[in-house]
């Protein structure tokens, strides 16, 4: 990207709908209540024929370092360090506050070009708003409505007129601009050739997804803080404070990953506000882009019912689970904890039999490079590949050990398997009577697999198949 543009205001004057028509994308959540954004994201974005990137910050706010507005807008003052040029955005609407003109100050401080946003121009009585702007001494207001894309062409005038040409047309790079495809019903990657006996299926040098969930309160930015060396995401003793998905680029010993922290998930019961809705939303959005899901559990209270939950949506979704016990500093007796949790992990999560689970204390550091190394674990778990000749030497033997059982006195054969998909793995198995098929044997089939070729703890998709009878229909003609 040529520059970087930081979005900066008072909360509630449209910072993160600027931010969404700029990438053109809704990624930040928006809704009316103050102080949504508290976390700050970056994102590539595009006006017109400049291309940039763009941060989303908190809504500035005058409170001690020690409050969460406080941290808030710590973090806002990292993004206008790090920005080549700053938004900083007023309400037309309803005019200049008090904190405009203070935070104008810190940024006319900072030394970077600003240009001065008048947002919400389009209401009525804005006119009055655009004209007290000017008191802020910061240049000629814009008026723009980023709601319904007004005024961007002045933007991209104001932009070029802030950088000159030369900085605010450098050089694109092509950014990668990756959508959630839904599958079928048997979801992953199709297998080109699925009979290929020497297949090398895994590729280290792609970009690994890594969605980082749980319940509130369970640490998990903290764990991301800690895993990347800095204080990128914002923490506390507050639970919630997560409330978009947010995503950070890292490098872990040269492989290239991307971790979205999300908002912390509670009981479908409990969530009442619909700014938590929309944050959960958020967060399954997430999870639905991951390729690895780190399920972050609170090692003082693990296994709640709703820990549970969001085990099981993962394995639903096809992504690859992976836990995380957290807190682990707080432990007083760990080894026989650990033996403890291990028997329930394999107890009460049987349909992902094998899921890696590390111990770690995200504020002391411990556990993290083990929790890395079963990441990768499973990450080439989910992407394996089955040859078809090997898959029918095993069917074969399981065939004769344990033979499908007989419906309406009739025995279900079974002919054929085959692996058709990876991420997560998936088999077609040709059967003779699909609908017929107990799920006990599917389930004893996936149980096998799993043991036969060394896929512990990641979903194994079988889709039951049988072949086309050319005759079936024609009714038997009495001669």
């Amino acid at each position: 990207m040529t520059f970087k543009v930081a979005i900066i205001g008072r909360p509630n004057v449209g910072k993160s709908t600027l931010f969404n028509r700029l990438v053109g994308r809704k990624l930040a959540l928006v809704d009316d209540t103050p102080g949504v954004t508290r976390d700050r994201r970056v994102h590539a974005a595009k006006l017109y024929d400049l291309h940039f990137e763009v941060i989303d910050t908190a809504g500035f706010e005058d409170a001690a370092a020690s409050t969460l507005p406080g941290r808030m807008r710590a973090q806002t003052e990292i993004a206008i360090r790090e920005a080549d040029l700053i938004f900083f955005t007023v309400d037309a609407k309803s005019g200049l506050m008090p904190d405009d003109k203070t935070f104008a100050e810190i940024v006319r401080k900072s030394g970077k070009p600003v240009v001065l946003v008048a947002n919400k121009a389009e209401a009525k009585g804005a006119q009055g708003g655009m004209l007290e702007a000017w008191e802020l001494g910061l240049g000629e207001p814009i008026p723009v409505s980023a709601e319904h894309g007004q005024g961007m062409p002045d933007l991209r005038d104001a932009v070029i007129g802030a950088l000159g040409e030369a900085r605010a047309f450098g050089e694109e790079e092509d950014g990668e601009d990756e959508e959630v495809v839904a599958g079928e019903v048997l979801i992953g990657e199709d297998i080109v050739d699925p009979d290929a006996e020497d297949v090398h299926w895994y590729d280290d040098t792609k970009p690994m997804r890594i969605a980082v969930v749980g319940r509130p309160n369970a640490g998990k930015s903290t764990l991301i803080n800690a895993l990347i060396g800095e204080e990128r995401l914002l923490t506390g003793p507050e639970a919630g404070i997560t409330r978009d998905s947010i995503s950070v680029d890292w490098d872990w010993h040269g492989r290239r990953l991307k971790l979205f922290d999300t908002a912390g998930m509670r009981r479908k019961a409990r969530i009442h506000e619909k700014l938590e809705v929309m944050s959960v939303q958020d967060g399954l959005r997430a999870i639905r882009f991951a390729e690895i899901v780190i399920i972050v559990l609170d090692a003082t209270i693990p296994f709640e019912k709703q820990d549970l939950q969001i085990a099981d949506l993962i394995v639903r979704e096809g992504r690859a689970p992976v836990i995380a016990f957290n807190k682990w500093d707080l432990i007083d007796h760990p080894q026989e904890l650990l033996a403890e949790l291990r028997e329930k992990t394999e107890r009460l999560l049987p349909q992902v039999r094998g899921i890696q689970a590390v111990p770690v204390s995200a504020e002391t550091g411990r556990g993290l490079d083990k929790l890395m190394d079963a990441v990768l674990r499973t990450h080439k778990v989910w992407n394996s590949r089955v040859s078809t000749g090997k898959l029918n030497r095993w069917l074969e033997s399981i065939l004769a050990h344990h033979p499908p059982p007989a419906v309406a006195g009739r025995r279900l054969k079974v002919k054929y398997v085959t692996q058709a998909k990876t991420r997560p793995p998936g088999f077609v198995v040709q059967c003779s009577r699909p609908d017929a098929m107990p799920q006990s044997y599917v389930r004893y089939l996936s149980n096998s697999l799993r043991e036969a070729f060394d896929m512990p703890g990641v979903p194994i998709r079988i889709a039951l198949r049988t072949s086309d009878n050319p005759f079936a229909g024609r009714a038997k003609k009495r001669s």
